[in-house]
């Protein structure tokens, strides 16, 4: 068995699904970069919840939880399996509590991605949440009780955005603020050093830190790839930049 990578992605706009981009672009060739995957567990921002839930529904629901974009989006279909074993295996993996919950399904957060990935849509998935009342260390600990699912073929990616700040977005500008710009580069520096205490302590950055997102719903998904990866892992830094002005497309490939 080929033990699966990790991917952080960095999601962006949901435009990045239907739009041809330097990001969007880059998610098309990833399959390239790694072994095909026999499921794909995905911890979205876009499930943020009240403890720790999965997804163990055969067919999952395609969420469109996104509002005010074009109908093409809306139009995007991603008709993936779910894997009820693997999300049951993977609730045994977790020492937190962990709730089944079929009221959710694939997110713009997954599906807006695994359909530039994987297109054919051939691929079981099944979504684990973001506990929103979890301390980050314990973030960090479910993704390295989730490292075993590597061994079993299975990719994780988690999916967020390092700077997530939709108040001061700008929707005309190619880059970053430049507060935005300080802090991605903080935590990238921090993560190629394996200095993994000062990405949870990610106020030690400053003021970027305090403009860098409002609620860590889309930073929190960082640390769930950072748990999972391993010491021999190999990283590699790709969509590295901000967009909009206030978003980080910076991602995370460790294999």
């Amino acid at each position: 068995m080929k033990k699966m990578p990790v991917l952080f992605i960095g999601h962006g706009s949901p435009m990045n699904a239907i739009e041809d981009n330097v990001f969007s672009l880059r998610w098309h060739s990833l399959p390239e970069l790694i072994p095909k995957p026999k499921a794909i567990l995905a911890i979205s921002a876009h499930w943020y919840t009240d403890g720790t839930r999965i997804n163990t529904a055969a067919e999952p629901k395609v969420i469109y939880d996104m509002y005010g974009f074009p109908k093409e989006l809306y139009e995007v279909k991603y008709p993936a399996p779910g894997a009820p074993r693997l999300a049951e295996y993977t609730a045994g993996l977790i020492s937190a509590d962990v709730t089944e919950d079929n009221s959710w399904g694939i997110d713009h957060g997954t599906w807006s991605i695994l359909h530039r990935m994987y297109p054919k849509a051939d691929i079981p998935v099944y979504q684990l949440s973001v506990d929103k009342d979890a301390a980050p260390e314990q973030h960090l600990q479910i993704g390295r009780e989730l490292a075993a699912l590597r061994e079993k073929e299975v990719l994780i990616i988690a999916s967020g955005n390092v700077v997530h700040n939709l108040a001061l977005v700008d929707w005309e500008m190619q880059g970053g603020h430049r507060w935005a710009e300080v802090f991605d580069a903080f935590i990238k520096q921090k993560v190629m050093a394996k200095d993994y205490r000062a990405v949870i302590d990610y106020k030690q950055a400053g003021e970027s830190a305090r403009l860098a997102f409002f609620t860590p719903d889309h930073f929190y998904p960082l640390l769930y790839a950072i748990g999972a990866a391993g010491n021999d892992d190999r990283l590699t830094v790709f969509n590295e930049g901000c967009t909009l002005g206030a978003l980080s497309m910076t991602s995370y490939l460790w294999k």
